[in-house]
């Protein structure tokens, strides 16, 4: 199967707007949307949902909400925030059976589709033209399955929110982040989610100086997709 290039099809929807739209914008972290935010605010008027109820424990979903809040108020004018409770049971249960998947299997399809639906049911709600995410950004997040299940969410909708296509890795859209984080002294976490197979977690505490960034980043996911946490 041809795979879909979604950052064309970004840039045609980009290309296609007559007006400012809205955007509902779930992130991950502040130094993932970095790039993202920098590359779509030119185009729309965006909201941020911080919804990530897969992060464990709450300590570091409070850190990582911290640094996406300090990132728009410093860096980001004209974006907003929404943040999410923390309720770390909507993942498990919404994950369950899924247990024994392998890391980037289907259980993170599942945690995808979670993520998703929350932000489109915001977006509707709120009356948002389109709702998308930043988990493309990551060359280690399946961008095909990502905007299949957010293209399937939308179709949920009989006018909107639409879903936005993205990619956002191709163009050095991670790297890009990276030196973006850099530049704005913001620290860089690494967190792994559950590790259900045997009942425990990696856990990188928080505290790398943002110049290490990178280096930090790529060492300990070398370290997890190399099969010694996988």
């Amino acid at each position: 199967m041809n795979k879909i290039n979604y950052q064309l099809k970004l840039e045609e929807i980009l290309e296609g707007l007559d007006k400012r739209p809205s955007l509902l914008l779930h992130s991950c972290c502040g130094p993932c949307s970095s790039y993202c935010l920098e590359y779509l605010k030119k185009y729309f008027d965006i909201t941020v949902l911080y919804y990530n109820p897969n992060i464990f424990p709450q300590e570091e979903f409070d850190k990582r909400a911290k640094e996406q809040r300090r990132l728009i108020e410093e860096c980001m004018d004209g974006v907003k925030l929404i943040v999410s409770s923390y309720d770390h049971s909507e993942f498990t249960e919404y994950v369950k059976g899924y247990e024994d998947e392998r890391e980037g299997g289907a259980r993170c399809e599942k945690c995808f589709e979670l993520r998703l639906k929350e932000t489109a049911g915001i977006a509707k709600e709120k009356g948002f033209d389109f709702f998308g995410t930043t988990l493309t950004v990551s060359p280690h997040k399946n961008a095909q399955i990502i905007n299949s299940v957010g293209e399937k969410i939308a179709q949920e909708f009989t006018i909107a929110p639409a879903w936005l296509y993205s990619d956002f890795k191709k163009k050095n859209g991670y790297k890009i982040s990276i030196e973006l984080s850099q530049n704005t002294d913001f620290t860089g976490r690494i967190f792994v989610d559950v590790n259900m197979r045997n009942d425990f977690f990696l856990y990188i505490k928080s505290g790398t100086i943002a110049k290490d960034f990178g280096t930090f980043h790529q060492t300990v996911l070398d370290i997890f997709l190399g099969g010694q946490y996988g």
